[in-house]
């Protein structure tokens, strides 16, 4: 057991996001019970997230997405308002940490899609952006694109979408979490032979072909389920709380 406010300082200190210039609040968002036993973690706040939640008792739930988003309309009604009714109805915490959570060089969303990827060692390619943000990092042994792309399908457990520039065998890879399609000129500046990320647009196709460089579109969702997954286990290990991962499903 853990007061709530001692575990939002931990997980504060840990993913150090006050440093960090967000479009919502990181830390608690929803406020629920004073003592934590149970942890639901997830990639997004959404209402079946919360409904499981409630199913498994827990106190807390900790996700990448939560709510409060800058521009988001403020008025609670609708699904807003099911949601935090849920929440509020049951006593639950709401705890969110968005770009502390992706850019973490251990816990974090790109941290744990670079082990996907096969590499050990990594550097970030901006600074002007929260640090971490866009990682470039080199395989250990050349590889095919069909093989990497293969790879990530088995692993993430859903298909990809592939754009061969015809450069041949990847060694050098830049990749970055979720919706970081933008992120593709700054990748091919950098050298990356191939960059990986969550989300395709539709000029990020054109930019590719016309750099000269791989691109694989792999899900915004699967591509950050593994950094809350790899928080909430590192709460258990640190903190003795009981912790449950939910993956609710999502195509995107």
């Amino acid at each position: 057991m853990i007061e709530r406010q001692q575990l939002v300082n931990f997980i504060d200190e840990t993913l150090n996001s006050a440093r960090i210039k967000d479009y919502c609040p990181n830390g608690l968002q929803v406020e629920g019970k004073a003592e934590i036993r149970t942890i639901v973690t997830g990639v997004t706040a959404s209402h079946a997230l919360l409904a499981q939640a409630v199913a498994l008792h827990a106190d807390a739930v900790l996700v990448h997405h939560g709510y409060f988003w800058k521009n988001e309309a403020m008025p609670v009604v609708g699904m807003k308002k099911r949601r935090l009714a849920l929440l509020l109805q049951h006593d639950i915490n709401l705890l969110a940490y968005h770009l502390p959570l992706d850019v973490h060089a251990e816990l974090g969303n790109n941290a744990q899609l670079g082990a996907i990827l096969g590499i050990s060692q990594s550097k970030p390619v901006l600074t002007a952006e929260p640090l971490g943000v866009l990682q470039q990092g080199t395989l250990a042994v050349a590889t095919p694109l069909a093989v990497l792309a293969q790879h990530l399908r088995d692993t993430l457990g859903r298909d990809v979408l592939v754009e061969d520039a015809g450069i041949g065998l990847v060694q050098t890879i830049a990749w970055c979490t979720g919706g970081g399609q933008g992120y593709i000129e700054q990748a091919a500046a950098a050298g990356a032979q191939l960059f990986v990320t969550g989300e395709v647009s539709e000029q990020t196709i054109h930019i590719a072909r016309e750099l000269g460089i791989h691109f694989i579109a792999a899900g915004h969702h699967a591509t950050e389920r593994y950094g809350v997954k790899a928080l909430g286990e590192y709460l258990a290990t640190e903190l003795g709380l009981k912790v449950h991962f939910v993956d609710i499903d999502n195509p995107a």
